[in-house]
Protein backbone atom coordinates (compact mmCIF):
# COMPACT_ATOMS: atom_id res chain seq x y z
CA UNK A 1 0.00 0.00 0.00
CA UNK A 2 1.01 3.51 -0.86
CA UNK A 3 0.43 7.15 0.38
CA UNK A 4 -1.69 8.99 -1.85
CA UNK A 5 -2.04 12.53 -2.04
CA UNK A 6 -5.95 13.24 -2.64
CA UNK A 7 -6.64 10.94 0.62
CA UNK A 8 -3.71 12.23 2.62
CA UNK A 9 -3.95 14.89 5.51
CA UNK A 10 -0.91 15.83 7.47
CA UNK A 11 0.13 16.83 11.27
CA UNK A 12 2.57 17.82 12.69
CA UNK A 13 2.69 17.90 16.41
CA UNK A 14 4.39 20.50 18.71
CA UNK A 15 7.63 21.35 17.10
CA UNK A 16 7.75 24.47 19.91
CA UNK A 17 10.34 27.25 20.43
CA UNK A 18 11.29 26.31 23.96
CA UNK A 19 10.92 22.52 23.38
CA UNK A 20 13.20 22.02 20.23
CA UNK A 21 16.31 22.98 21.77
CA UNK A 22 15.91 20.03 23.79
CA UNK A 23 15.33 17.55 20.82
CA UNK A 24 17.61 14.98 19.58
CA UNK A 25 19.12 16.13 16.55
CA UNK A 26 16.11 19.09 16.76
CA UNK A 27 17.29 21.00 13.75
CA UNK A 28 16.93 18.06 11.11
CA UNK A 29 13.77 17.25 12.85
CA UNK A 30 12.52 20.26 12.53
CA UNK A 31 13.88 20.78 9.00
CA UNK A 32 12.23 17.43 8.04
CA UNK A 33 8.70 18.94 9.19
CA UNK A 34 8.84 22.36 7.35
CA UNK A 35 9.89 20.06 4.09
CA UNK A 36 6.35 18.01 4.57
CA UNK A 37 4.70 20.79 5.27
CA UNK A 38 5.73 22.80 1.81
CA UNK A 39 5.21 19.68 0.06
CA UNK A 40 1.93 19.42 1.16
CA UNK A 41 1.19 22.85 0.48
CA UNK A 42 2.34 22.14 -3.18
CA UNK A 43 0.21 18.51 -3.49
CA UNK A 44 -2.49 20.41 -1.53
CA UNK A 45 -2.54 18.36 1.32
CA UNK A 46 -4.37 19.78 4.05
CA UNK A 47 -1.82 20.74 7.04
CA UNK A 48 -2.68 21.18 10.50
CA UNK A 49 -0.29 21.77 13.23
CA UNK A 50 -0.63 21.29 16.92
CA UNK A 51 0.77 23.40 20.06
CA UNK A 52 1.26 21.87 23.93
CA UNK A 53 0.37 24.29 26.19
CA UNK A 54 2.07 27.34 24.30
CA UNK A 55 1.84 29.83 27.30
CA UNK A 56 4.55 27.58 28.84
CA UNK A 57 6.53 25.90 25.48
CA UNK A 58 5.45 28.87 23.34
CA UNK A 59 4.25 28.27 19.56
CA UNK A 60 5.01 26.55 16.60
CA UNK A 61 8.27 28.47 15.20
CA UNK A 62 6.66 31.07 12.64
CA UNK A 63 7.55 29.38 8.85
CA UNK A 64 5.69 26.00 9.90
CA UNK A 65 3.06 27.74 11.72
CA UNK A 66 2.54 29.48 7.91
CA UNK A 67 2.24 26.52 6.56
CA UNK A 68 -0.50 25.26 8.50
CA UNK A 69 -3.99 25.91 7.65
CA UNK A 70 -4.43 25.51 11.67
CA UNK A 71 -2.94 25.45 14.65
CA UNK A 72 -4.61 23.72 17.74
CA UNK A 73 -3.76 25.00 21.05
CA UNK A 74 -3.88 21.86 23.58
CA UNK A 75 -3.25 20.95 27.50
CA UNK A 76 -4.23 16.94 26.54
CA UNK A 77 -1.06 15.28 25.31
CA UNK A 78 -3.07 13.79 22.52
CA UNK A 79 -4.13 16.69 20.29
CA UNK A 80 -7.29 13.95 19.20
CA UNK A 81 -8.72 14.51 22.76
CA UNK A 82 -8.38 18.49 22.31
CA UNK A 83 -10.23 18.46 19.04
CA UNK A 84 -7.70 17.46 16.16
CA UNK A 85 -10.56 14.84 15.29
CA UNK A 86 -13.08 17.28 14.56
CA UNK A 87 -10.49 19.00 12.04
CA UNK A 88 -9.20 15.75 9.88
CA UNK A 89 -13.24 14.16 10.10
CA UNK A 90 -15.66 17.36 10.14
CA UNK A 91 -19.38 16.89 10.75
CA UNK A 92 -22.09 16.68 7.55
CA UNK A 93 -23.78 19.78 7.35
CA UNK A 94 -27.06 19.49 7.55
CA UNK A 95 -29.24 21.20 4.72
CA UNK A 96 -31.22 24.25 5.93
CA UNK A 97 -34.77 25.02 4.70
CA UNK A 98 -37.95 22.88 6.51
CA UNK A 99 -38.45 19.79 4.51
CA UNK A 100 -41.97 19.47 5.79
CA UNK A 101 -43.03 22.69 3.90
CA UNK A 102 -42.61 21.26 0.41
CA UNK A 103 -43.76 17.78 -1.08
CA UNK A 104 -41.21 15.49 -1.72
CA UNK A 105 -41.14 15.97 -5.64
CA UNK A 106 -40.24 19.53 -5.10
CA UNK A 107 -37.50 18.68 -2.54
CA UNK A 108 -33.59 19.25 -2.90
CA UNK A 109 -31.56 16.28 -2.98
CA UNK A 110 -29.11 16.42 0.15
CA UNK A 111 -25.45 17.50 -0.60
CA UNK A 112 -23.49 14.47 -0.88
CA UNK A 113 -20.92 14.46 1.77
CA UNK A 114 -17.25 15.74 0.61
CA UNK A 115 -15.09 13.16 0.12
CA UNK A 116 -13.28 12.31 3.37
CA UNK A 117 -9.27 11.82 3.41
CA UNK A 118 -9.02 8.50 5.51
CA UNK A 119 -4.95 9.12 5.92
CA UNK A 120 -3.21 11.05 8.46
CA UNK A 121 0.88 11.20 7.64
CA UNK A 122 1.97 12.43 11.20
CA UNK A 123 4.98 13.56 12.85
CA UNK A 124 6.08 15.93 15.71
CA UNK A 125 8.06 15.95 19.37
CA UNK A 126 8.57 14.01 21.72
CA UNK A 127 7.58 11.07 20.00
CA UNK A 128 6.92 8.83 23.13
CA UNK A 129 4.54 11.52 24.65
CA UNK A 130 2.04 14.17 22.35
CA UNK A 131 3.41 12.17 19.14
CA UNK A 132 2.62 8.49 20.50
CA UNK A 133 -0.60 9.18 21.82
CA UNK A 134 -1.85 11.66 19.50
CA UNK A 135 -1.36 8.98 17.07
CA UNK A 136 -2.58 6.04 19.03
CA UNK A 137 -5.87 7.79 19.41
CA UNK A 138 -6.18 8.32 15.87
CA UNK A 139 -5.73 4.83 15.23
CA UNK A 140 -8.52 4.39 17.52
CA UNK A 141 -10.97 6.54 15.32
CA UNK A 142 -10.14 4.64 12.17
CA UNK A 143 -7.85 6.66 10.66
CA UNK A 144 -4.98 5.17 8.81
CA UNK A 145 -1.77 6.85 10.55
CA UNK A 146 1.45 7.00 9.14
CA UNK A 147 4.42 8.32 11.00
CA UNK A 148 7.43 9.82 9.59
CA UNK A 149 10.17 9.29 11.87
CA UNK A 150 12.88 11.47 10.87
CA UNK A 151 10.57 14.28 11.17
CA UNK A 152 9.87 13.16 14.75
CA UNK A 153 12.33 13.90 18.00
CA UNK A 154 12.24 13.13 21.78
CA UNK A 155 15.07 14.27 24.32
CA UNK A 156 16.66 10.84 23.96
CA UNK A 157 16.89 8.13 21.35
CA UNK A 158 15.80 5.30 23.67
CA UNK A 159 12.60 7.14 24.17
CA UNK A 160 12.01 7.69 20.33
CA UNK A 161 12.66 4.58 19.62
CA UNK A 162 10.63 3.27 22.15
CA UNK A 163 7.90 5.21 20.49
CA UNK A 164 8.34 4.09 17.10
CA UNK A 165 8.11 0.39 18.24
CA UNK A 166 5.49 0.99 19.73
CA UNK A 167 3.61 2.67 17.02
CA UNK A 168 4.89 -0.40 14.57
CA UNK A 169 3.07 -2.60 17.11
CA UNK A 170 -0.06 -0.98 16.91
CA UNK A 171 -0.68 -0.77 13.00
CA UNK A 172 0.57 2.54 12.17
CA UNK A 173 2.72 2.73 9.09
CA UNK A 174 6.54 4.06 9.70
CA UNK A 175 8.05 5.95 6.62
CA UNK A 176 10.74 8.94 6.04
CA UNK A 177 10.13 12.06 4.63
CA UNK A 178 11.55 11.12 1.14
CA UNK A 179 9.25 8.42 1.23
CA UNK A 180 6.36 10.35 1.70
CA UNK A 181 7.63 12.97 -1.15
CA UNK A 182 7.93 10.17 -3.70
CA UNK A 183 4.31 8.42 -3.04
CA UNK A 184 2.60 11.74 -2.35
CA UNK A 185 4.25 12.25 -6.43
CA UNK A 186 4.00 8.80 -7.27
CA UNK A 187 5.72 9.84 -10.72
CA UNK A 188 8.60 12.01 -11.98
CA UNK A 189 6.08 12.83 -14.51
CA UNK A 190 3.92 14.89 -11.52
CA UNK A 191 3.64 18.62 -12.81
CA UNK A 192 5.19 19.43 -8.94
CA UNK A 193 8.60 17.00 -8.92
CA UNK A 194 10.62 19.30 -9.65
CA UNK A 195 9.64 21.55 -6.74
CA UNK A 196 9.78 18.47 -4.50
CA UNK A 197 12.76 16.92 -5.53
CA UNK A 198 14.36 20.70 -4.86
CA UNK A 199 13.29 20.39 -1.34
CA UNK A 200 14.76 16.89 -0.69
CA UNK A 201 17.89 17.63 -2.60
Amino acid sequence: MLLDATDSQLVLVDYQDRLMPAIFEGPQVLANAVRLARMAQMLRVPTFGTEQNPEKLGPNPAELRELCQKTLSKMSFSAASDGLVDWLRPPVKQGGGNARSLPKHLQKPAAAPAAERQTVVVAGCEAHVCLLQTALELIEQEFDVWVVTDACGSRTERNRDAAFDRLAGAGAELVTTEMVAFEWLRSADHPAFRDVQALIK
